[in-house]
């Protein structure tokens, strides 16, 4: 059986496919307030703290912007070492994805796929910080969407992306 072709007579793709096509920082902000006083050696280790979102919006028929965002801090008692905002974005191109399973794939693959290099950025700035690198465990993007989505939200805005 032959292949489907597309006009110009090239082969057509109909495999399923998902492609970062940029990444980037969009908005991060590292605070260390009480330095040099929080650079001492502490008696205890500090409450550490730290929330994951992800919404994504459609840019084009295939093409998706997802947002990882990563806030948190860590606190002894009440005074805070250091505090972080991060917002690591991606566009990404979904191609041949069932309608069922595009909503997981953009939700759950496009920020597994970010979340490394937004890791990374807050070990650097945390160590640039005066601190020893947070490395952030890794982050179960399955649980999150599911928690999500029983929630009601999923992480997007009403109307940006089909669900």
């Amino acid at each position: 059986m032959a292949e489907p072709t597309a006009p110009n007579g090239a082969q057509e793709d109909n495999r399923p496919s998902l492609n970062a096509l940029a990444q980037y920082t969009k908005d991060f902000s590292f605070e260390n307030p009480n330095a040099p006083r929080s650079l001492t050696p502490q008696q205890q280790g500090p409450q550490i703290s730290i929330e994951v979102n992800v919404n994504a919006k459609q840019l084009a028929t295939e093409d998706y912007e997802v947002d990882l965002k990563l806030q948190g801090d860590a606190k002894i008692g009440t005074e805070v070492l250091f505090a972080f905002d991060l917002t690591y974005s991606g566009v990404f191109r979904v191609r041949n994805i069932p309608g069922e399973q595009l909503h997981p794939v953009v939700m759950i693959e496009c920020p597994r796929l970010l979340f490394p290099f937004a890791r990374q950025m807050v070990a650097d700035a945390v160590r640039n910080g005066g601190f020893p690198p947070l490395y952030i465990d890794p982050i179960d993007f399955v649980a999150l969407y599911q928690q999500r989505t029983a929630q009601g939200g999923g992480g997007m805005e009403p109307g940006q992306m089909p669900a």
